[in-house]
């Protein structure tokens, strides 16, 4: 009997970090879809969108870029909703989204518009991980 009871002691420091990896499952990972036309554009301008969400206390975050085609914009970009504690054994909170989304319009290294969103007014969820915009979103090229 003591082997057994010394094998089922073993065996549970094992089963309790299986039951951590699962009870530790990762937040998921939402989207955000910016998508909108150029007004004013010269036909021949290489124009690109960025797009860099911005947390509270201004801290930047998930960033990214594309290319303007026919002078429509559409870009998605992922961002994690962990919410980081200053706790590691406090039990992981899924809720972190962006306060801000900045939309810059670029000509080569030039900023030819950007626009400041606010995340909660100007975005809605359409499913249950993807955000877009309420309207679509008109970025001038001719402002430079």
């Amino acid at each position: 009997m003591p082997s057994v009871l010394k094998k089922t002691l073993l065996r549970m420091p094992g089963a309790i970090f299986g039951v951590c990896l699962v009870a530790h499952a990762q937040c998921p990972v939402d989207t955000i879809i910016a998508k909108g036309h150029i007004e004013h554009s010269a036909a021949k301008k290489d124009y690109r969108v960025r797009v860099q969400l911005m947390y509270p206390k201004h801290k930047p975050g998930e960033s990214g870029e594309v290319s303007v085609e026919d002078g429509n914009f559409r870009i998605p970009l992922e961002f994690v909703t962990e919410q980081s504690s200053l706790f590691s054994n406090l039990p992981k909170r899924c809720g972190r989204k962006p306060q801000t989304v900045i939309i810059t319009l670029l000509s080569g290294e030039d900023k030819s518009d950007e626009v400041s969103l606010d995340f909660a007014r100007s975005f809605t969820m359409v499913d249950g991980s993807a955000y877009t915009l309420r309207a679509e979103l008109v970025l001038d090229g001719g402002s430079q």
